[in-house]
């Protein structure tokens, strides 16, 4: 796997570039800043570019801003951001485009060496790799919202598993449940919040997407 990495901390910086080629990948490019991390997206090509949200020059959002185009220029490459609290209001953006190729973890998470390369590993395939802590506040938060009270408790444990980019065999050993059971449960799911028959998008994504937008 080719990989960028934008981060402004030299040591955590350094550190996945160590732990990234002693994994056999490759480190393409890896910047303290994201000025020029489109641009080097776009002639570098990487497989992911790894960012943190807040990066020089005023520590906003210039890791999130550079994310989102990369994945509106480069629809190919994974784009996974890393962020150090929890922030709904860019996981929401980061996802408008849909929940392929793209990853949401918390910095903490980086230091869980299995759960990182795992994350990078699904972004690769095309899937989806959420933080759960980023998940469970954007569930309790979500709870308020009219569609969602439809949902039951287990409907409720199916869909926040979702959100975190697993698939339905993953779903089902996390949670104990038979596989028919987990497509039971995303089929209710998918009915109560009208997401049949919306033409050119899955239901998977638009089951995340909405709980992050309520």
């Amino acid at each position: 796997m080719r990989v960028i990495l934008a981060e402004d901390s030299t040591l955590l910086r350094e550190g996945l570039a160590r732990l990234l080629a002693e994994e056999g990948h490759e480190v393409v490019g890896a910047f303290g800043d994201a000025v020029t991390l489109v641009a080097e997206a776009e002639a570098l090509r990487p497989d992911v570019v790894v960012a943190d949200i807040r990066m020089p020059p005023t520590h906003t959002d210039e890791g999130l801003r550079a994310a989102v185009e990369i994945r509106e220029r480069l629809p190919g490459t994974g784009v996974l951001v890393l962020s150090q609290h929890v922030e709904r209001s860019y996981a929401a953006r980061l996802l408008a485009a849909g929940a392929e190729r793209v990853g949401y973890l918390l910095k903490d998470r980086v230091a869980q060496v299995e759960e990182f390369l795992d994350a990078l590993e699904r972004i690769h395939a095309g899937g989806a790799a959420i933080d759960p802590e980023v998940v469970r506040q954007l569930v309790v938060r979500s709870t308020r919202a009219d569609p969602l009270a439809r949902l039951t408790p287990r409907e409720r444990d199916v869909l926040q598993v979702l959100a975190q980019g697993c698939t339905n065999t993953a779903i089902a050993r996390r949670l104990h449940l038979s596989l028919s059971a987990v497509e039971k449960h995303l089929n209710a799911v998918f009915d109560k919040l009208e997401l049949r028959g919306t033409e050119g998008h899955s239901p998977r994504i638009l089951a995340v997407l909405r709980w992050l937008e309520a």
